[in-house]
């Protein structure tokens, strides 16, 4: 097997689209649409048409939803009131559905979804069966008195019951929320409770890397702590024990199917900000964020980068790997706003062998298949080769999120699955549910750097000062308002933690949290996180959910958790812990934390590594110095990370200024 070059330099040119492929782009015939309709001619000139639709919003998104033909009962009155952050106000006055506008007018039957697990062989649903089952659904759950405004929640895998149950729960104005179930109890609790659903979706248990767990004790032990629940919806999708009777007013999913009707779905007719789903990103203390986002500016967002950034056409089939507790799954959900079919899978990527995803991409006819670097990194170290014994013939594009892709995986994508790949690495987040920058299907590709920003979204690299900077690191933040910003936090009456989440850096301008830095040709890198926010395998945690449950073993009496950069992988997440006296640090310890972790957080937050310390850094009124030791372990000088005048012990930075040395040092 070739291996990729050791000279292989970020900002190489891999991939120039041919005239074809640029001819064919919906991004092409989007220009040409304003050309004819509007009267602005861009002539192809991506730069140019970007800067036209962050200097002109208002026209812009005008232009959005007229190229789309949005489906809304009620036109609205203004495209944008006010352009301050936060308070901008998008299409005030519209009344339309994201479900209606997702199901309506597809043939019945053309492919819809594909999907497979562990469990089950792939099979597909046209977009006639889907509609039935959606609108059986959204009978049952009417039935049950679910009613706009209520929350549906789900403990649910990457399966068509879940799409279908979040389709019917849109298409009734009831706000959707989810977690895959291999989150554990409390992490779940701590989202869901914090909305109060009515329904939750649920499954016995699930299969992952081979093995079976059993979940219906987590589910007993989350309806427990959620009191609002007053109907469970399972789906016996290993149906270990179906007499077990630990959960409330249990109905079964085909019961549920079997007791809704038929035919057409009323679709409630709700205001653009009208909360379509939940969504959590954490922060470094407190209960994770509920960011709620509407059913107008999702629908908006994703028409516009699904179809135009994603080139999302009729004959494409989208996959994307993810878990329902990732944002990707929302994204993944909105291809079907377009010509596109969608492939779902659940179960591990490495199971029976590093090559399982491949195979899928085969057998499903794959044209567009999303991953993440690690997945990369992860078959460049098995020597994994897609094409050989596969046909991909029909693969034309690679997406990669999550973390950086770094320029060793962008070479590997080229030589291996194909010199004539579309690869697009994309960078977002979950507060917006979109990508700021990532895929241009009519730019070149460059080694190790994102194609460009996306349209309708202002994003710039500032330095402290708040100064915009090209070719110079710098905070991703945007200086414009985009439709998918939260519509609000839950439980933030007065606004106070959306404003400090995103507005205390820089007042009026988002700051998101990413090291970026613009090119001066209009690309982009991104260097990971600002914050502390940790992002393994696209599950977000908070620190604070971590150190709760190492604070759960009595052996520790405090600890400290950075993730760190570390190319071509999904990066490097030690955790350090101060022992009680007379407390050693050995393997059995070890063990314990790893096993809190994986059960009361995620398994993909498990610490790659465990430190014993003397005392974790702390500012003088308190707070864990996080990052400021997460930028000494990654080469920061210590005077530039933090100013001792302002920490309670200064002398506890020098142990890590001593680790970051030594991890310096050549091996």
């Amino acid at each position: 097997m070739s291996q990729p070059t050791a000279s292989a330099k970020r900002g190489d040119l891999l991939w120039t689209p041919s005239a074809q492929t640029v001819e064919r782009s919906n991004l092409t015939r989007y220009m040409r649409w304003l050309e004819e309709a509007r009267g602005l001619d861009f002539d192809g000139d991506y730069p140019a048409l970007w800067r036209w639709s962050t200097d002109e919003l208002e026209d812009f998104w005008a232009s959005i939803w007229e190229f789309f033909g949005v489906r809304a009962s009620t036109p609205y009155e203004r495209v944008l009131a006010g352009r301050e952050m936060p308070g901008a106000e998008w299409f005030a006055g519209a009344r339309l559905n994201y479900a209606e506008n997702l199901l309506a007018d597809k043939p019945a039957e053309r492919l819809a979804v594909q999907h497979a697990s562990e469990l089950r062989e792939l099979d597909s649903l046209t977009w006639g069966e889907l509609r039935e089952r959606v609108a059986r659904c959204a009978s049952a759950l009417r039935a049950l008195g679910v009613e706009p405004g209520d929350r549906v929640v789900a403990y649910m895998p990457n399966v068509p019951e879940t799409l279908i149950a979040f389709l019917a729960t849109a298409s009734i104005g009831a706000s959707w929320s989810s977690c895959s179930p291999d989150f554990g109890a409390g992490s779940v609790v701590d989202r869901f409770a914090q909305i109060e659903p009515k329904v939750l979706f649920c499954v016995d248990g699930y299969r992952y890397n081979g093995r079976d767990f059993d979940r219906t004790d987590v589910v007993g032990a989350l309806l427990a702590e959620l009191p609002t629940v007053s109907h469970t919806v399972v789906l016996p999708y290993l149906a270990p024990d179906p007499d077990r009777t630990v959960l409330r007013n249990p109905t079964t999913w085909d019961a549920l199917l079997a007791s809704g009707e038929p035919g057409e779905i009323a679709f409630e007719q709700v205001g653009f900000d009208h909360p379509l789903w939940v969504l959590y990103s954490s922060g470094t203390t407190g209960l994770p964020k509920a960011i709620v986002h509407g059913h107008g500016g999702i629908l908006v967002e994703q028409l516009k980068k699904l179809t135009l950034h994603l080139d999302a056409q009729e004959s494409d089939r989208v996959f994307w790997f993810t878990t329902t507790g990732w944002m990707m799954w929302n994204f993944l959900v909105g291809v079907l706003l377009t010509e596109a079919s969608i492939v779902l899978y659940d179960g591990s990527p490495g199971h029976p062998d590093m090559g399982v995803l491949w195979e899928l991409a085969d057998r499903a006819g794959i044209t567009c298949f999303g991953t993440s670097a690690s997945y990369v990194a992860a078959c460049m170290k098995a020597e994994v080769e897609p094409g050989v014994g596969r046909e991909l013939s029909a693969l034309r594009a690679v997406g990669s999120t999550g973390s950086p892709l770094a320029p060793e995986g962008f070479q590997w994508i080229y030589d291996h699955v194909g010199a004539d790949t579309w690869l697009f690495s994309t960078s977002g987040g979950t507060d917006v549910c979109t990508a700021f920058v990532g895929g241009v299907p009519i730019l070149p590709v460059y080694r190790g750097e994102l194609q460009g920003r996306s349209l309708g979204c202002a994003v710039e690299a500032f330095d402290e000062d708040g100064n915009s900077v090209v070719d110079e690191v710098g905070e991703l933040v945007l200086t414009e308002p985009l439709p998918s910003m939260p519509v609000f936090l839950w439980g933030d009456e007065d606004g106070s933690r959306y404003r400090a989440s995103y507005f205390e850096m820089y007042p009026g301008i988002w700051r998101h949290g990413d090291w970026i830095e613009i090119t001066s040709r209009g690309t982009a890198i991104i260097y990971g996180r600002s914050d502390s926010t940790i992002n393994r395998s696209g599950v977000r945690m908070g620190t604070s959910e971590i150190y709760r449950a190492v604070a759960s073993v009595g052996e520790v009496t405090d600890a400290l958790v950075v993730d760190l950069p570390r190319p071509g992988t999904e990066g490097w997440m030690p955790l350090f812990v101060v022992l009680r006296e007379g407390v050693e640090l050995d393997d059995e310890l070890r063990s314990e934390l790893a096993r809190r972790v994986r059960e009361q957080c995620s398994p993909r937050h498990v610490p790659d590594e465990v430190f014993a310390i003397a005392e974790v850094p702390r500012t003088l009124s308190g707070k864990v110095l996080e990052v400021p030791v997460k930028r000494i372990l990654m080469g920061t000088p210590p005077e530039q990370a933090a100013s001792r005048d302002s920490l309670a012990n200064p002398a506890a930075l020098d142990w890590f200024v001593e680790l970051s040395a030594k991890l310096a040092a050549p091996t």
